[in-house]
């Protein structure tokens, strides 16, 4: 595994945006850490009409296909650890239309991380078929799809 230090992230902000700000440098578990750095901008995000929102994190998604490729390509690794833009994008989709109390919140965090690590069909089966960056992003926007919903159930039945 190719060691990405704050220099490489430096001197190129492009690579920087998808190591999640610098974020997914966490020696450990740098997707959770890619996740919880993405809850600040959730706050932000959160502000808006839900379809300013909606068109925000399209546009992220979009814009992470072609970061998490560059990065990846540039580092030689496909899906790196580091590379955490795609933890942001899935948080923010599981997050869409969420309530802002905490509960809520770190709920929604959770079902997020659960899909994203434990990979259910189909998450699974994309994560290991579909490469380059459009893999990257992938397989965290279906956990995030996924997450929304089961944090969207449980606000139904519990909220």
């Amino acid at each position: 595994m190719k060691v990405v230090t704050p220099a490489i992230l430096g001197r190129d902000p492009r690579v920087w945006l998808a190591f999640g700000l610098g974020s997914g440098l966490s020696p450990k578990a740098p997707g959770t850490v890619g996740t919880l750095a993405a809850l600040p901008f959730w706050l932000l995000l959160h502000e808006l009409p839900l379809i300013s929102y909606a068109v925000v994190v399209l546009l992220a998604a979009v814009l992470g296909i072609w970061l998490c490729g560059f990065a990846s390509a540039k580092l030689g690794v496909h899906d790196h650890p580091g590379i955490v833009w795609d933890e942001f994008v899935g948080l923010w989709i599981t997050l869409f239309a969420v309530p802002s109390h905490w509960y809520w919140v770190l709920i929604g965090v959770i079902m997020f991380r659960i899909f994203d690590i434990i990979k259910p069909w189909p998450i699974g089966w994309v994560d290991k078929h579909v490469h380059g960056g459009l893999g990257i992003m992938l397989d965290d926007v279906m956990a995030g799809i996924m997450g929304l919903f089961a944090t969207h159930l449980l606000i139904l039945l519990f909220g």
